[in-house]
């Protein structure tokens, strides 16, 4: 049954040596090389012969815009699915009470904590660290699909209203992902409550929903580096070279945040597990090398699994906690996402108020609860959409975006590594303690 043993299939699914995950990090170099060419070819596009450059890029940004469009049309039954699959995730395990129900509580405690932490901190270092002006300006006006004008922030009764949708079928055709969001977890919340036969059936239905969607995205990213190609190239004809800098900036702020958040596995470890800082750090060392290498929490599982061995933590708690945390524990995900959302809204100018921050922060942690399984080459769209629809913040950067994730993915795997052994060592002090060796 999905409710019961979706969450550990990570864990016995593919390591980053298999062909599937082969296959995405040759995607994600094909994506990166698509974006170089077309900011480089279109930033030397104005030295053609006016109307052919004209041309040429009114056909990129046509074509880029129906690229994006067969994307999008995915994500609501993607992200809607994915939430009522992870309810019952959840559900299945707080029903088992103890270690496991107690590990998942502080699961969503700590997402929550560093998702916070990225909203404080990403406007105000983007206060002292600001996005040129003009390059700003350029990339956003070279956007497709900016035709109408930036959303201006709703009052906070208006925006808590909308959380409740009055008709849910309208506010998927409208893309209200707050208010989808929220039906969703109420759906599945609802769908627990039913017998057996019932509730197996559903879930066995948007499993089969969520695995379906997944497919049609992995057709439409097969063509990802032609499309990006596309999008980069409007982008480099209108802004030339300055857009390299922003995505530059964009790579560090992102990485910034999600090292802030491994840090509170340290924290975790050192001042909830116990254990002395030397050697924390020295059990750490091999762990964070796999997760450099390979960018895949998943892949570092045995190297973390010895590592909190040689820190005394018994068999009978590293081997619950920890494949629990690699499948659901993913520490940086709301909070790199959080970041990625505040950026774009800073390009755009539109300003984000505690209301909106705090919106934002509840969403990115439960979409990233509820994204489990969801492979690596959509987890970015399936994420950033219900963010930045919550939030007010346009989307249209979100394919550039894209192109440079493997860049700040490597922050994510190094905070997310930390962040599960650290909250195995803290795990290791609830129930059964920690063993001798």
């Amino acid at each position: 049954m999905p409710g019961s043993d979706l969450r550990f299939e990570l864990v016995t699914g593919p390591t980053c040596g298999n062909p599937a995950s082969m296959t995405f990090h040759a995607l994600t170099t094909r994506i990166l090389i698509g974006l170089i060419l077309g900011l480089v070819l279109g930033a030397l596009s104005p030295h053609l012969q006016p109307g052919l450059a004209a041309q040429l890029v009114s056909t990129c940004e046509a074509l880029g815009g129906i690229w994006l469009d067969a994307l999008r049309m995915t994500i609501i039954p993607l992200v809607f699915s994915l939430l009522v699959v992870g309810v019952a995730q959840a559900a299945g395990t707080l029903k088992g009470g103890g270690l496991p129900g107690r590990t998942l509580l502080v699961f969503a405690v700590m997402l929550l904590v560093s998702t916070t932490i990225a909203a404080i901190a990403t406007p105000a270092l983007l206060d002292l660290w600001p996005a040129p002006l003009a390059a700003a300006e350029a990339l956003r006006a070279s956007a497709v699909g900016l035709g109408s004008q930036v959303p201006a922030s709703p009052p906070m009764m208006e925006m808590l209203k909308s959380f409740i949708p009055a008709n849910p079928v309208k506010a998927a055709a409208e893309g209200a992902m707050a208010s989808i969001v929220f039906f969703g977890l109420v759906f599945g919340l609802a769908a627990t409550r039913l017998e057996t036969g019932r509730r197996e059936v559903l879930f066995s239905l948007f499993d089969a929903v969520q695995a379906t969607m997944m497919v049609i995205v992995d057709w439409v990213l097969k063509i990802a580096p032609l499309g990006v190609f596309l999008l980069a190239f409007v982008v480099g004809a209108r802004t030339g070279f300055g857009a390299v800098g922003i995505l530059g900036q964009y790579v560090i702020i992102v990485s910034i945040m999600c090292l802030l958040a491994g840090v509170l596995g340290l924290v975790m470890a050192v001042f909830g597990g116990r254990i002395p800082g030397g050697k924390l750090l020295t059990a750490l060392i091999p762990v964070e090398a796999m997760a450099i290498s390979t960018q895949s929490s998943l892949a570092s599982l045995p190297v973390m699994l010895e590592a909190t061995e040689r820190l005394g933590i018994s068999q009978s708690v590293r081997g619950l906690v920890l494949p629990m945390a690699v499948a659901l524990f993913r520490i940086t995900s709301p909070a790199g996402n959080l970041a990625v959302a505040i950026y774009v809204a800073h390009i755009y100018g539109v300003h984000l108020g505690p209301a909106q921050l705090a919106v934002g922060v509840v969403v990115a942690c439960i979409v990233s609860l509820a994204a489990v399984g969801v492979a690596s080459s959509i987890t970015f769209f399936a994420t950033m959409v219900p963010i930045c629809g919550a939030m007010g913040v346009p989307m249209e950067l979100l394919p550039l975006l894209l192109a440079v994730e493997t860049l700040p993915d490597f922050s994510r795997t190094i905070g997310n590594v930390t962040g599960d052994v650290g909250i195995t060592a803290w795990a290791a002090r609830w129930g059964k303690g920690q063993a001798r060796g």
